[in-house]
Protein backbone atom coordinates (compact mmCIF):
# COMPACT_ATOMS: atom_id res chain seq x y z
CA UNK A 1 0.00 0.00 0.00
CA UNK A 2 1.61 3.57 -0.84
CA UNK A 3 1.31 6.21 1.44
CA UNK A 4 1.83 9.11 -1.77
CA UNK A 5 3.32 12.08 0.14
CA UNK A 6 3.77 15.85 -1.35
CA UNK A 7 7.44 15.18 -2.73
CA UNK A 8 6.21 12.03 -4.09
CA UNK A 9 3.42 13.73 -5.59
CA UNK A 10 4.97 16.87 -7.03
CA UNK A 11 7.98 14.93 -8.14
CA UNK A 12 5.56 13.01 -10.41
CA UNK A 13 4.10 15.87 -11.55
CA UNK A 14 7.02 17.56 -12.62
CA UNK A 15 9.06 14.63 -13.77
CA UNK A 16 7.64 11.09 -13.85
CA UNK A 17 11.27 9.48 -14.59
CA UNK A 18 12.76 11.33 -11.73
CA UNK A 19 9.73 10.00 -9.98
CA UNK A 20 10.54 6.06 -10.97
CA UNK A 21 14.56 6.66 -10.44
CA UNK A 22 13.73 7.77 -6.39
CA UNK A 23 10.52 5.90 -5.37
CA UNK A 24 10.29 2.89 -7.47
CA UNK A 25 14.06 2.22 -8.21
CA UNK A 26 14.91 3.74 -4.36
CA UNK A 27 17.88 4.96 -6.13
CA UNK A 28 19.17 7.52 -3.56
CA UNK A 29 21.49 10.41 -4.74
CA UNK A 30 24.04 12.11 -2.36
CA UNK A 31 23.07 16.02 -1.26
CA UNK A 32 25.35 18.58 0.52
CA UNK A 33 24.05 18.11 3.81
CA UNK A 34 25.00 21.67 4.54
CA UNK A 35 22.40 23.22 2.22
CA UNK A 36 19.52 21.13 4.44
CA UNK A 37 21.35 22.11 7.96
CA UNK A 38 20.11 25.33 8.65
CA UNK A 39 16.26 24.38 7.91
CA UNK A 40 17.12 21.45 10.37
CA UNK A 41 18.56 23.10 13.10
CA UNK A 42 15.66 25.57 13.35
CA UNK A 43 12.72 23.11 13.07
CA UNK A 44 14.28 21.03 15.30
CA UNK A 45 14.54 24.13 17.92
CA UNK A 46 10.91 25.33 16.78
CA UNK A 47 9.58 21.54 17.85
CA UNK A 48 11.34 21.74 21.42
CA UNK A 49 10.18 25.06 22.49
CA UNK A 50 6.97 24.82 21.22
CA UNK A 51 6.44 21.28 23.83
CA UNK A 52 8.12 23.46 26.16
CA UNK A 53 11.40 22.08 26.49
CA UNK A 54 14.63 24.00 27.65
CA UNK A 55 16.41 25.55 24.61
CA UNK A 56 19.36 27.54 26.18
CA UNK A 57 21.74 25.05 24.65
CA UNK A 58 20.71 25.17 21.47
CA UNK A 59 19.87 28.73 20.89
CA UNK A 60 23.61 29.20 22.05
CA UNK A 61 24.67 27.05 19.24
CA UNK A 62 23.14 29.07 16.32
CA UNK A 63 24.83 31.78 14.35
CA UNK A 64 24.29 35.05 13.63
CA UNK A 65 22.32 33.78 10.42
CA UNK A 66 20.03 30.97 12.21
CA UNK A 67 19.69 33.64 15.17
CA UNK A 68 18.00 36.67 12.99
CA UNK A 69 15.48 33.23 11.42
CA UNK A 70 14.48 32.35 15.06
CA UNK A 71 13.38 35.61 16.56
CA UNK A 72 12.00 36.22 13.44
CA UNK A 73 10.21 33.07 14.14
CA UNK A 74 9.41 33.35 17.48
CA UNK A 75 7.96 36.70 17.03
CA UNK A 76 5.63 35.28 14.26
CA UNK A 77 2.04 36.26 15.29
CA UNK A 78 0.67 32.76 14.51
CA UNK A 79 3.96 30.73 16.38
CA UNK A 80 2.44 32.17 19.36
CA UNK A 81 -1.23 30.95 19.14
CA UNK A 82 -2.25 27.41 21.35
CA UNK A 83 0.16 24.57 20.84
CA UNK A 84 -1.65 21.71 19.24
CA UNK A 85 1.05 19.25 18.16
CA UNK A 86 4.90 19.72 16.01
CA UNK A 87 6.79 17.47 13.90
CA UNK A 88 3.86 15.40 13.47
CA UNK A 89 2.69 12.41 11.00
CA UNK A 90 -0.57 12.92 10.09
CA UNK A 91 -2.30 10.67 7.17
CA UNK A 92 -5.99 9.90 5.77
CA UNK A 93 -7.60 8.04 2.92
CA UNK A 94 -8.81 9.32 -0.27
CA UNK A 95 -11.01 7.28 -2.20
CA UNK A 96 -8.58 3.81 -2.73
CA UNK A 97 -5.88 6.34 -1.91
CA UNK A 98 -3.23 7.02 1.12
CA UNK A 99 -1.68 10.24 1.68
CA UNK A 100 0.08 11.69 4.19
CA UNK A 101 2.95 13.86 5.55
CA UNK A 102 4.82 15.42 8.10
CA UNK A 103 3.59 18.72 9.98
CA UNK A 104 5.78 21.44 11.50
CA UNK A 105 3.02 22.85 13.65
CA UNK A 106 -0.38 22.51 14.57
CA UNK A 107 -1.76 25.56 16.22
CA UNK A 108 -5.02 27.14 17.20
CA UNK A 109 -7.15 29.79 18.26
CA UNK A 110 -9.84 28.83 20.39
CA UNK A 111 -11.50 26.50 17.34
CA UNK A 112 -9.07 28.12 14.69
CA UNK A 113 -6.63 25.88 13.43
CA UNK A 114 -3.68 26.71 11.64
CA UNK A 115 -1.33 24.18 10.22
CA UNK A 116 2.44 25.98 10.47
CA UNK A 117 4.94 25.28 7.56
CA UNK A 118 8.49 27.74 8.44
CA UNK A 119 10.68 27.97 5.14
CA UNK A 120 14.10 29.01 5.33
CA UNK A 121 14.25 28.84 1.50
CA UNK A 122 11.13 29.51 -1.04
CA UNK A 123 7.16 28.98 -0.14
CA UNK A 124 5.96 26.96 -3.40
CA UNK A 125 5.26 29.58 -6.20
CA UNK A 126 1.27 29.25 -6.25
CA UNK A 127 0.48 27.98 -2.62
CA UNK A 128 -2.96 27.44 -3.31
CA UNK A 129 -1.82 24.62 -5.50
CA UNK A 130 1.16 22.98 -4.32
CA UNK A 131 0.78 19.31 -2.92
CA UNK A 132 2.29 19.89 0.81
CA UNK A 133 -0.91 22.19 1.12
CA UNK A 134 -3.48 19.96 -0.76
CA UNK A 135 -2.47 16.70 1.51
CA UNK A 136 -1.44 18.71 4.79
CA UNK A 137 -5.18 20.15 4.59
CA UNK A 138 -7.51 17.31 3.86
CA UNK A 139 -5.58 15.12 6.20
CA UNK A 140 -6.04 17.98 8.89
CA UNK A 141 -9.74 18.52 8.00
CA UNK A 142 -10.27 14.52 8.31
CA UNK A 143 -8.34 14.50 12.03
CA UNK A 144 -10.33 17.32 13.52
CA UNK A 145 -13.52 16.74 12.19
CA UNK A 146 -15.12 19.71 13.75
CA UNK A 147 -13.46 23.30 13.94
CA UNK A 148 -14.52 26.72 12.93
CA UNK A 149 -11.89 27.67 10.45
CA UNK A 150 -8.79 25.70 8.93
CA UNK A 151 -6.12 27.33 7.36
CA UNK A 152 -2.48 26.76 6.17
CA UNK A 153 0.01 29.04 6.54
CA UNK A 154 3.33 29.22 5.14
CA UNK A 155 6.18 31.08 7.00
CA UNK A 156 8.69 32.79 4.52
CA UNK A 157 11.58 33.19 7.37
CA UNK A 158 14.01 34.65 4.50
CA UNK A 159 11.52 37.48 3.43
CA UNK A 160 9.25 37.98 7.04
CA UNK A 161 6.26 36.96 5.58
CA UNK A 162 3.20 34.69 6.08
CA UNK A 163 0.81 33.14 3.06
CA UNK A 164 -2.33 31.91 3.78
CA UNK A 165 -4.43 29.30 2.33
CA UNK A 166 -7.97 29.16 3.84
CA UNK A 167 -9.70 25.87 3.81
CA UNK A 168 -13.21 25.92 2.39
CA UNK A 169 -15.58 23.06 1.26
CA UNK A 170 -15.22 24.40 -2.11
CA UNK A 171 -11.14 23.94 -1.64
CA UNK A 172 -12.18 20.52 -0.47
CA UNK A 173 -13.51 19.10 -3.67
CA UNK A 174 -11.16 20.43 -5.90
CA UNK A 175 -8.39 19.15 -3.59
CA UNK A 176 -9.66 15.51 -3.15
CA UNK A 177 -9.95 15.96 -7.35
CA UNK A 178 -6.74 16.73 -8.05
CA UNK A 179 -5.01 13.67 -5.62
CA UNK A 180 -7.44 11.32 -6.82
CA UNK A 181 -6.20 12.39 -10.70
CA UNK A 182 -2.54 12.04 -9.81
CA UNK A 183 -2.46 9.02 -7.84
CA UNK A 184 -4.82 7.11 -10.35
CA UNK A 185 -2.06 8.59 -13.00
CA UNK A 186 0.63 7.12 -11.09
CA UNK A 187 -1.26 3.74 -10.11
CA UNK A 188 -1.76 3.49 -14.04
CA UNK A 189 1.12 4.84 -15.85
CA UNK A 190 3.64 1.69 -17.27
CA UNK A 191 6.90 3.18 -15.61
CA UNK A 192 9.22 4.26 -17.38
CA UNK A 193 7.89 2.72 -20.69
CA UNK A 194 5.03 4.91 -21.56
CA UNK A 195 6.16 8.21 -20.25
CA UNK A 196 8.58 11.20 -21.50
CA UNK A 197 11.40 12.72 -19.58
CA UNK A 198 10.57 15.74 -18.78
CA UNK A 199 12.91 18.55 -19.96
CA UNK A 200 13.24 20.35 -16.93
CA UNK A 201 16.61 18.77 -15.25
CA UNK A 202 19.21 21.75 -15.95
CA UNK A 203 19.26 21.51 -11.73
CA UNK A 204 17.88 17.72 -11.01
CA UNK A 205 20.11 15.32 -9.06
CA UNK A 206 19.23 12.59 -11.04
CA UNK A 207 20.18 13.98 -14.14
CA UNK A 208 23.22 11.77 -14.86
CA UNK A 209 21.43 8.87 -14.51
CA UNK A 210 18.34 9.43 -16.15
CA UNK A 211 16.97 7.28 -19.18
Amino acid sequence: MNNFSPNMLKTFEKCPIKYYLKYIQKISIPQKSSFFEKGKKIHALAHYYLRGDNIDKLEKALNNEEIQIWQSLKKNPYFQKTYVNSEYNISCKIDEFWIGGRLDALVKDNDDYYILDYKTGTIPQSPEKDFQTIVYLLCTDKILKEYNSLSFVYIDLRNNINKIIQFDTNKKALYIEKIKKICTLIKNVQLPDEIEHSKICEFCEYKTICI
